[in-house]
Formats: C-alpha cells, sequence, structure tokens
C-alpha cells in the first residue's frame, strides 16, 4: 500500500511546490526583463535570491525572539500588542534581514551601475524571501494558500522590495557622486518605509477591519509599484 500511495504523494508534493514557486519565478523575469540598460548576471541574481532565502531564516529566528519579549511586556489582548507585533517585531525583522542580504550581496558589486539596480536586486531578495515564505505555508497548508498568496503575499513582498530598490538605487547613486549624508539618509529609508507599508499590510490583513480595506490597500500598493517601475526603468541612467 505504502508503495502504491507513494507516487501519488510526490506528484501531489511537487505540485504544491511548483504552485507556490511559479509566481516568484513570474515577477522575477517581469523585474529582470524591464532591466532597460544592462541586465544582472545571472550570478548574481542568483545570489540575491539565495540571500532572500537566508533572509527568510534571519527574520524567523528574529521574530521568535522579539514576539517573546513582546509577550512579556505588553498584553496580548491590547490593541498595543498588535501595534507592535505587526509594525516592529514582524515588519521591521522581515525588511530588515532582506535589507541587511541585499547590502551585503549588492553594495560593493561593479555590476551595481544603474540606478534601477537598485530595485532589480532589492526585488529579487524580496522574491527569494517570498518563495520559501510560500513554500513552507504551502506545504502546511495546501493549495488554496498558494492560490491566495498567490495574488496576495508574493506581490506584497515585490511591491515591499520595489520601493525599498528605489531608495537604495537613489542610496547608491549619492555614494557615487560624494554625497554621503544623503546615500545614508536613503539606506535607512530603504528600510524604514518597506517596513511601514510591510506592518499595515499585516495589519490590516490580520485585525478586524473590513475586507474593502485591504483590497484597497493592495489595490494602490501594486498600482503605485507598478507606476514605479515602468517609470524608473524608462528613465534609468548609469551612476
Amino acid at each position: 500500500m505504502f508503495h502504491f500511495l507513494l507516487p501519488a504523494l510526490l506528484s501531489y508534493n511537487v505540485v504544491l511546490i511548483l504552485a507556490a514557486v511559479i509566481p516568484a519565478v513570474f515577477l522575477m523575469i517581469k523585474v529582470y526583463r524591464s532591466d532597460r540598460l544592462e541586465r544582472e548576471s545571472h550570478g548574481m541574481l542568483l545570489r540575491l535570491v539565495v540571500g532572500g532565502v537566508l533572509s527568510a531564516l534571519i527574520a524567523l529566528v528574529s521574530e521568535w525572539v522579539l514576539s517573546g519579549l513582546l509577550q512579556l511586556l505588553v498584553p496580548s489582548t491590547s490593541a498595543l500588542f498588535d501595534v507592535l507585533l505587526y509594525f516592529v517585531v514582524v515588519a521591521f525583522s522581515e525588511e530588515g534581514a532582506k535589507y541587511f542580504m541585499l547590502h551585503r550581496r549588492s553594495w560593493s558589486s561593479p555590476e551595481f551601475n544603474c540606478q534601477y539596480d537598485g530595485v532589480v536586486y532589492a526585488v529579487f531578495v524580496s522574491l527569494g524571501f517570498a518563495l520559501w515564505e510560500n513554500i513552507s505555508y504551502v506545504m502546511h497548508y495546501g493549495f488554496q494558500t498558494a492560490l491566495v498568496r498567490a495574488v496576495t503575499a508574493i506581490p506584497g513582498h515585490a511591491c515591499f522590495g520595489v520601493f525599498m530598490g528605489v531608495f537604495y538605487g537613489f542610496a547608491k547613486k549619492f555614494e557615487r557622486s560624494g554625497r554621503p549624508q544623503e546615500s545614508r539618509t536613503c539606506r535607512i529609508l530603504a528600510v524604514l518605509f518597506p517596513a511601514l507599508l510591510h506592518g499595515l499590510y499585516d495589519y490590516i490583513a490580520s485585525t478586524q477591519l473590513q475586507a474593502g480595506s485591504f483590497v484597497i490597500f493592495i489595490a494602490i500598493l501594486f498600482i503605485v509599484s507598478y507606476i514605479l517601475v515602468g517609470k524608473l526603468s524608462k528613465n534609468d541612467r548609469y551612476i
């Protein structure tokens, strides 16, 4: 009986993994093709995706530690608990871990020579994070979860990556032009702004707000990110 069921179980797991992976890969290809001036090497992009996977593991540890401290300090039934959980513990753990791997794997690279590269790098790290996270969710909760996350969480991570990449690209531009203070400010915003959006995303999705609020927020987030990608790609310059 076990040998009879094994192929079916393996096939089911393969389908789940593909359902988890395909949306992230699709978005990676779209962002990669929008790189108009000089596309990045496959080796660089692979390192960024792996960095995104590693950032998911870093965030997992950080969230576990910080959520434990939060439970000791703030009653879990209070509104403050939810705000700190989503905006500080989750958002900063995840976006901070992404930025750590993004900076570590790309800042000093000679390939980082165009402003739009910052968007490409940040989105690939974010989608590496989302890819690993999605596989974990789908293997635990099934195919229906993959469908929901394909139109919410995965594009959401990509959007956070777009905003991170916008500031990251400006930071590199300022650094190259001898403006270290502006570069430092943009690097800080590259974490703060995505973390704010991430916190809003999780807070709206997880609290008792109307479902329409979440749909509106997602729609605005996607539209603004799509416009930014188009404009930044069109106006890209060497730095």
